[in-house]
């Protein structure tokens, strides 16, 4: 049975819940790393198929930037944190003061890279922490990779295993915006891709029928 069958309004009620605290815990690390307030916030949760995932970044040939991590330990999974080229430049010269970086300059600056990848440690720890914690399931994520490449590479990469029993996954919108700009925010993409029977796990363990 795929993720659309087995996840129900309330499920993904509860994981909306567990995405805006996981935002709050990233909002607050990165307030603190850059000294200046920055509110995040999750505006929805749903779940979507491969090719929506697709269309989300904005079709297989378009070039995105993305950090993709595993997730280790109870309920295994792939993690990836997508923004469209302009949205990630847009980040990195929020985060870096750096207006002259370019992702096509050869090669891009390692500052903004590293701004990127921090960008995804910092999501991928807060969104995991807080589903460790509403789960009490021991999960922690591997080292996040930065990949700038076409969405159907990226994609595809991490989909080579639970694509055999599913073609769905659950998408996570993100939205980061500096409270002392008026520049708006910076909206990604998180893609959760439970491995086969991790779904089932995860629900249990919030006392949820899968």
């Amino acid at each position: 049975m795929g993720y659309e069958q087995k996840v129900n309004s309330m499920h993904l009620d509860i994981l909306k819940e567990i995405g805006n605290i996981g935002a709050g815990h990233a909002a607050t690390a990165l307030s603190i790393l850059l000294d200046r307030q920055i509110d995040m916030k999750v505006p929805r949760v749903k779940i979507v198929s491969f090719d929506q995932i697709m269309e989300m970044a904005g079709g297989a040939d378009n070039v995105v930037v993305s950090v993709f991590l595993r997730i280790e330990g109870d309920a295994p999974g792939s993690m990836f944190f997508i923004l469209s080229l302009e949205q990630a430049t847009a980040f990195i010269k929020f985060m870096t003061h750096d207006e002259n970086f370019s992702f096509h300059a050869s090669p891009p600056s390692e500052l903004g890279l590293s701004a990127m990848q921090e960008l995804g440690n910092i999501l991928s720890g807060s969104y995991l922490s807080s589903l460790s914690d509403f789960t009490q399931l021991n999960l922690y994520p591997s080292v996040p990779s930065l990949s700038i490449d076409m969405a159907g590479a990226i994609i595809g990469f991490g989909l080579i295993e639970i694509s055999q029993v599913s073609d769905y996954a659950i998408v996570i919108d993100t939205a980061i915006k500096d409270l002392a700009e008026d520049s708006g925010s910076v909206n990604g993409h998180f893609f959760l891709l439970p491995d086969p029977d991790s779904l089932d796990i995860i629900f249990q363990s919030l006392g949820v029928q899968g």
